[in-house]
This record gives structure tokens, sequence and C-alpha cells, in this order.
């Protein structure tokens, strides 16, 4: 059952590809890497939460905030879908909720996030308590004019994704979201700090990170399930 609307605006999608094994080595029990030509991938994924409400609530007193995530592509028992390592957030009640709802791994963080024309500043620091401090500091835009992604495309892979999957003490769970499919277009992207990797136990990638940009999607939200 959905319980939450919300819209994902100016977000930027920044993939590097990976050692499957590496990644293998941090998921939990009851999940597989999942793979696009033979390698895992590794999302920094920096974007507004807009009107953040309980289905049925109108958009006008829902609540809107920067997040900032580290994600894998895996398996499991309910299908494809994406696992998280952190996601960080610039709302206090919103992690609360979050932490609840979908037993995410959520931390406060002080975030700015400015639009200067086409582009978006974003800049976050981890303030979450009992928790070492995490920053992020990047400059991105879109290159084109969104479309969809093509189907068995790596955007397809890394976006059309409608499930994901959170570690529970004794089981795993699963929710899922619903939107239009994604509007996508190729972005540049200046990072001047992204300690997410090593916050996280791995190291930088070398590689130039294949970057994605959506100006927008509208979303519903289930509560998780145990799988």
């Amino acid at each position: 059952m959905d319980v939450l609307s919300m819209s994902w605006r100016d977000v930027l999608v920044a993939s590097w590809p990976v050692d499957p094994e590496t990644v293998a080595a941090r998921l939990p029990d009851g999940l597989a890497v999942d793979t696009f030509d033979g390698r895992a991938w590794l999302s920094v994924v920096p974007f507004v939460m807009g009107d953040v409400r309980p289905l049925g609530v109108p958009a006008a007193v829902g609540r809107t905030f920067g997040e900032l995530n580290l994600r894998t592509y895996v398996t499991g028992d309910a299908g494809p879908g994406i696992y998280f390592f952190n996601l960080d957030a610039d709302d206090t009640v919103g992690v609360t909720l979050a932490r609840h709802l979908f037993k995410l791994p959520y931390y406060h963080a002080e975030m700015r996030v400015e639009r200067r024309g086409d582009a978006i500043d974003f800049r976050s620091h981890r303030t979450h308590d009992g928790v070492a401090p995490l920053d992020f500091d990047a400059t991105y835009q879109p290159v084109g004019a969104p479309n969809p992604a093509e189907p068995g495309s790596l955007e397809a892979f890394l976006l059309e994704r409608y499930r994901f999957y959170a570690p529970g003490r004794s089981s795993l769970y699963c929710g899922e979201v619903s939107h239009d499919p994604w509007r996508l277009a190729h972005a540049d992207a200046t990072f001047r700090a992204n300690d997410l990797f090593a916050a996280n136990g791995f190291d930088h990638p070398d590689s130039v990170p294949h970057l994605l940009y959506s100006p927008s999607v509208d979303v519903t939200a289930e509560r998780v399930r145990r799988v």
C-alpha cells in the first residue's frame, strides 16, 4: 500500500563501474550483485526531495529538502532492485520517518542546494549524532534534452528500477515506488568533495563516471515488507 507522495527534482546519477566482488562483500545475505556488461555499479545521487507528504495530502503542506545517497544494483527474492549504503537528508523529521517506515540507513545532514541557470550547486555535511562526518560538494548540469531510457541500455539498467531492499536485524525488507519512466539527459559535473565511497568502505573508483540528469519525476512509495 502506498503511503507517501513526493517529487524527485534536479537529480544527478553519477555512476562508476566496479568489481562485482567488491560490492558483493558489502551486501547483506539474500542479495546478489546485479551487473551490466559484467560490472557492478556504484551511483552517487544528489537531488531535491520535494513536497514529501502522506498520500492524499496536498503538495502545499509537504516537506522539501536535499538528499544524497550511495547505491548499487542488486537482485533478491522479490526481483531486481536497489540497495542503499547510505542516504543523507537535510530534514530531521524526514530522516526519522524514513528510518521507521522504510528501514533505510538515513542520516541527518546540513545541505545547501542552489540553482544558477541550468547548473545546480549541491553541498552536504553530515551532522548525525554518533556517526562520522561526511562531506560532498559538487556542481552539475544537464547536457541536451531529457528522453526516456532505451530498453537494454545502461541508462535503463541504472534508473528503471522500482524496488529497493533494506536490511533488518534478522531479515530483509523490500519496498516499491511508482512513477512514470525517467526522462534522462547526459550531464556535466565537477566534484570538489565526495566522501561517500570512503564512508562505506570503498576505494574511490579511478574511472570516469557515467553522468545522467533528470529534471523531475513524481513518485509514490509504499511501506516496506519482509521478504
